[in-house]
């Protein structure tokens, strides 16, 4: 019984956390320099740049089935179609090094013949794929993807790659799977409008090439002369990375009078444990602590401090022990639910609120532009966060202006960014609420005084996402991708909040209240200090 039982648990456990690019297989490459890949439906195609060699192997043993020529003396992409092979070459079939006019050619399986000699969009064409109908490849040179017709290497549709050197790339029936060497990541690509979805980290130091087999994807790699099986699985996110860390929040106030401060109340954010963040203890510097809720449901610390005498200064702490993650989602736009399936406890971050304006005549030309005929929610999510960091430049000058005032100017601070975004998703009916946080600052010991915000929307099938437009806002397709559902292990988070709060109001981390008497100035500091624990 106790083994039948271990057995069930180490099924769940390996269920639970076989996430999209887990390594669930290796084999041995079947040449020293595997540059292709495909798969016929059975078995596994691979082209070897050393050995001008396609190789057929077992998908369970890797045991060679067969060999046949290569059609030249550079092979690179392979893809499969009704009883062929196409193969990309770096060198158009010519033995000369520095001749670099790249061919596809079509490869009868039977007889090793070539049957047809195409020209594709570009000179140096890598990887390739077949859609159904049109052939894809990548070329690194120019950092493009292309679509063409395999009949005569007409351009179908192409758009920038997601980084600098794209190798691989294969389809799913769905999406573009693209390897990259430099990033050593693999890109999951919307073929339509080449808007980078989601990306991981590539199994080793140089994915060379991809293909899928109706279930997992496979990807070759050069250095380490191994071809590994990725699971594609429905794990909505995946946790690594952690870290242990001590934030000590420290607040500080100071009456330079000349009269009294008769009532000074702080009021701290309290982090809370989440998929990726776990709180292992939360201690204050007092023990007059009073523990709130707010109309978020956001935990409050509220410290009261009474007849601070003129140049008396208090210095207050907040100090956590935590293990925080990075984290990234898995978002497949096909699989996300129907608005009209929001439980009723998200429809409150449909509300509108004094920064948001959501009925502004800005905020609802945008989304009737930006939106259109849209019903996906995470491509009506994707295009306002596209609009955005497309609106919008980074520039922390003082104060929160209203979402319409922002989105006119086009600047903003990361609140700003946030603030912006959320109205643009609450106006297309998307839940959308913020993030605040302390973050670390780079060093393992580290003083944060400027803090981060984002937002959170909800996606019905999938939950609450972050989504930074501050993080995301660059003109490589990777690092938008990056800003959508992505975080790293450098934020503590305190707070998630809707809107204004009766205690934090628009506030974040903390806030603050006070009474003095009359002519009477008082002044606060605050900041976080960060320690990695061992």
């Amino acid at each position: 019984m106790k083994t039948i039982f271990l057995v069930i648990l180490l099924l769940f456990y390996s269920s639970v956390y076989s996430y999209t690019g887990k390594k669930i297989k290796e084999l041995n490459s079947p040449g020293r320099f595997p540059s292709g890949i495909t798969f016929d439906g059975k078995n596994l195609w691979i082209a070897d740049w050393k050995d001008d060699v396609i190789y057929s192997i077992d998908t369970s043993t890797g045991k060679i089935l067969k060999k046949i020529q290569s059609p030249g003396y550079w092979p690179a992409g392979l893809a499969f179609n009704n009883g062929y092979l196409w193969c990309t070459d770096l060198r158009g079939g010519i033995p000369m090094f520095e001749y670099y006019i790249g061919k596809v050619f079509k490869i009868n399986l039977t007889t090793g013949d070539i049957e047809k000699i195409v020209s594709p969009p570009s000179n140096s064409p890598l990887g390739l794929t077949y859609d159904g109908k049109y052939l894809w490849c990548t070329d690194n040179k120019s950092d493009m993807i292309f679509q063409f017709d395999p009949e005569d290497g007409t351009i179908i549709n192409s758009f920038k790659s997601p980084s600098s050197d794209p190798n691989g790339i294969a389809f799913d029936g769905n999406y573009l799977w693209v390897t990259d060497r430099i990033k050593d990541e693999i890109y999951m690509i919307d073929p339509a409008s080449g808007m980078v979805i989601f990306f991981f980290d590539a199994p080793g130091p140089y994915a060379s090439s991809i293909c899928f087999d109706g279930q997992n994807l496979w990807v070759t790699d050069i250095e380490t002369k191994k071809i590994y099986k990725l699971k594609l699985d429905e794990e909505k996110y995946t946790t690594f990375n952690t870290r242990k860390v001590k934030v000590s929040y420290i607040y500080t106030v100071c009456n330079f009078g000349p009269n009294v401060v008769k009532e000074y109340n702080v009021f701290y954010a309290c982090p809370q444990s989440t998929q990726f963040q776990k709180i292992k203890n939360i201690k204050f510097s007092v023990k007059n602590v009073e523990f709130l809720k707010d109309k978020w449901n956001q935990k409050i610390a509220k410290i009261k401090l009474t007849d601070i005498k003129p140049l008396q200064k208090i210095e207050l702490s907040m100090d956590v022990e935590a293990e925080i993650s990075s984290v990234r989602y898995f978002v497949y736009p096909h699989k996300v639910g129907n608005l009209n399936t929001l439980p009723d406890s998200v429809k409150i971050y449909l509300k509108n609120d004094d920064k948001y304006r959501i009925n502004d005549t800005i905020i609802t030309n945008i989304v009737k532009k930006i939106v259109a005929n849209e019903k996906n929610p995470y491509w009506i999510a994707r295009k306002l966060y596209n609009y955005v960091i497309e609106k919008l430049d980074y520039e922390m000058a003082g104060g929160w202006d209203i979402a319409p005032t922002i989105l006119k100017r086009g600047t903003g601070s990361c609140s700003e960014y946030t603030f912006s975004y959320i109205a643009l998703c609450r106006a297309a009916g998307i839940p959308a609420r913020y993030v605040g946080s302390l973050v670390m600052r780079g060093d393992e010991v580290s003083i944060d005084n400027t803090y981060h915000r984002w937002a959170e929307i909800y996606l019905p099938e999938y939950g609450w996402i972050p989504v930074d437009a501050n993080a995301g806002d660059s003109s490589s397709p990777r690092t938008q991708a990056e800003g959508f559902g992505y975080l790293p292990n450098k934020f503590l988070i305190t707070t998630q909040s809707g809107g204004g709060s009766e205690y934090l109001e628009w506030s974040y981390n903390s806030n603050e209240s006070y009474v003095t008497e009359p002519k009477t100035h008082v002044i606060f500091e605050h900041f976080a200090e960060w320690e990695t624990l061992k």
